[in-house]
């Protein structure tokens, strides 16, 4: 599936427009964006970054990291899924960086987001659902999540967000209604961000192959 990450990733490129400041995802598929927008580098006026890790690769190719405070709203913001159903909702986190994902694609005008075609789905849950969680809330959080889903939380022990959190990864959901789903999670006391990205889905899906589709 690496070529169509690249394809996806490579197709992407035609969204940024010169003068921009390029909101960047994390991922698989996004690290081909990096290494491609290297390439009109001079063409942007920097990038804000979701992650630790797209920042360093950033950095690496000398494009100019803007923090998101300074830069305000985005016209732009390219990132990958864990899964797309048709109406172009996501699950996202698979990499744990969930939360700044979300506050980025809030601030940006056009969200596009790059996948390969095995991230298509006809309904979310089939990829554990990832929530980012305030570590002395984990216990109290996943009883929540059993109680009012029925899904089955695991704790992804070893992982520490960049904000200094802890991942539930939420097995056995079939998602009907994503925007309720994410809305009954968000207001479980404990929860910092929900990998469900529904109430902002992207408006543009870029599904790798030769060519790559845009819906």
């Amino acid at each position: 599936m690496s070529e169509a990450k690249r394809q996806a990733a490579e197709k992407a490129i035609e969204y940024v427009e010169d003068g921009m400041v390029v909101g960047v995802g994390t991922g698989s598929t996004v690290a081909y964006f990096i290494d491609a927008l290297a390439g009109i580098k001079h063409r942007i006026a920097g990038a804000v970054s979701s992650s630790m890790q797209s920042s360093e690769q950033l950095r690496r190719h000398g494009i100019e990291l803007l923090d998101l405070n300074a830069a305000g709203p985005l016209p732009l913001y390219v990132d990958g899924a864990d899964e797309c159903d048709p109406h172009k909702r996501l699950i996202k986190g698979g990499g744990a960086a969930l939360t700044r994902e979300k506050i980025i694609a809030g601030a940006s005008e056009i969200f596009v987001c790059v996948i390969d075609p095995a991230k298509q789905v006809d309904v979310l849950g089939r990829f554990p659902l990832p929530l980012e969680v305030i570590p002395m809330a984990r216990s109290l959080v996943a009883r929540e999540i059993v109680s009012r889903t029925g899904g089955q939380p695991v704790w992804r022990e070893g992982t520490v967000t960049d904000n200094g959190n802890w991942i539930l990864d939420v097995h056995g959901l079939s998602i009907i209604d994503p925007m309720d789903m994410e809305s009954t999670l968000n207001q479980i006391p404990g929860v910092v961000s929900v990998g469900l990205f529904a109430r902002r889905p992207a408006d543009v899906v870029i599904v790798g192959g030769a060519p790559a589709t845009v819906l």
